[in-house]
């Protein structure tokens, strides 16, 4: 089957020179971005339910660009001033530079691990009798849990947002021959909005196992699975496909 039309179901890249637009000009395909979930902040009184005391933690453990931002968002509408002496770990340099949106980075104390904690372990140990808070949305990726768990540290985690499914109404009448996910939150929101959904030739993309493994639970056929040793990403794997 020949590819002419491609559903990412994610924000638009900013880059103009992102490989999807890569892939537009040298395959001539019809590429739209449509966000299949997004995240709402929880208000202030439903953080205040969690008993959560913000002051008794120096040392905040951040995931994700959103946890960066709910944190600070949710400290200023409860009119909490975070200590200049507040300790940053971040899972990876993404989250450890956006956190430049605010606070001066280098008056600051941040650590930063390689996409995982594993490397600050030993700092982690420096502080041992300290509390950490974990901003997290609905959920907690279990390996992140297991992994703060061996570092015997005391920490606690805040729910300050949550990951919604958007509204995909306005898709009802439009097909694409190649439907691209990036969680199993995005397979899900595929399903509520459209429940009566039919595979039938249109051809579907993912990326990790945890999504391929939602796609085969509502018995999607996946044609693409990403990373491989062949395609490092979903770009470089509708590459490979499209090729083919």
């Amino acid at each position: 089957m020949k590819i002419k039309t491609i559903l990412i179901s994610q924000p638009e890249p900013s880059n103009e020179n992102s490989p999807y637009s890569k892939l537009k000009r040298k395959h001539k395909v019809k590429i739209d971005f449509r966000p299949f979930i997004h995240v709402e902040g929880l208000t202030a009184k439903k953080v205040r339910s969690q008993k959560v005391d913000f002051s008794k933690f120096h040392n905040i453990i951040l995931t994700s660009r959103n946890a960066v931002d709910h944190f600070f968002r949710i400290a200023e509408e409860m009119r909490f001033k975070v200590p200049d002496q507040t300790k940053y770990f971040c899972q990876s340099e993404a989250v450890a530079f956006y956190l430049q949106k605010y606070v001066v980075y280098r008056k600051r104390k941040i650590y930063v691990g390689n996409n995982s904690f594993d490397d600050l372990e030993s700092t982690f140990e420096k502080f041992i009798g300290e509390k950490y808070l974990v901003p997290t949305s609905g959920s907690l990726n279990p390996r992140i849990v297991s992994k703060l768990d061996s570092f015997e540290i005391s920490w606690e985690r805040v729910q300050l947002y949550k990951t919604v499914v958007s509204d995909l109404s306005d898709l009802s009448d439009v097909y694409y021959d190649l439907l691209v996910f990036y969680s199993p939150l995005g397979i899900d929101s595929l399903f509520e909005n459209f429940p009566d959904f039919k595979q039938n030739k249109t051809l579907i993309a993912v990326y990790g196992k945890t999504t391929l493994e939602a796609a085969k639970s509502k018995n999607l056929n996946v044609d693409i699975e990403v990373p491989t040793e062949e395609s490092r990403s979903m770009a470089e794997g509708i590459e490979n496909y499209l090729n083919k």
